[in-house]
């Protein structure tokens, strides 16, 4: 069994919506995936302790899910940077890190997007309908948004995200 980037989309869309009576079918819409794909990478994300057993509602966890973004997803989905394109601000150009850290005169990093609203440098957002499914729930957005800075941010910009996930983890 190998995690897949899917499934850390899921996990952390339950974590945002914990408490909320969930289903397959909700959940994958709200993701931007079949119902299969929702309820594989629910499987998976059980069988590597980021979600407990039972009912698709139940909590998740935070502190696996801690572990796992802050020391273990830059490995597993490492980004990849690309062209300058217009889409929506990630990482430490997004809140809340972008009101934290002082804005350097590169290019901000963003996620392409028909609509976008900033000009930067793409960076392949964690799965391919992770964009829209954070447009849609800005508490969603902002931890994709604290991953990437974890997944390619400098020291400074993993260390401030890593605190913020904590936060937000409780």
């Amino acid at each position: 069994m190998a995690l897949k980037p899917q499934d850390l989309l899921v996990v952390l869309k339950l974590w945002v919506g914990r408490g909320r009576g969930w289903n397959y079918q909700v959940l994958a819409h709200e993701l931007g995936m079949s119902t299969a794909e929702a309820h594989n990478a629910v499987r998976r994300a059980r069988e590597a302790g980021l979600l407990p057993s039972g009912e698709l509602s139940a909590s998740p966890s935070p502190i696996p899910i801690k572990e796992f973004l802050i020391h273990g997803a830059k490995y597993a989905f490492p980004t990849k940077l690309g062209q300058v394109t217009r889409g929506f601000p990630t990482a430490h150009a997004a809140s809340p890190l972008k009101d934290e850290l002082q804005a350097d005169t590169d290019l901000p990093p963003v996620w392409p997007h028909k609509d976008g609203t900033v000009r930067g440098t793409s960076v392949e957002p964690l799965y391919k309908s992770a964009t829209e499914a954070a447009l849609a729930d800005p508490a969603l957005y902002e931890l994709l948004a604290l991953l990437d800075a974890l997944r390619m941010g400098r020291a400074r910009e993993r260390q401030l995200a890593a605190q913020f996930l904590e936060e937000r983890l409780k």
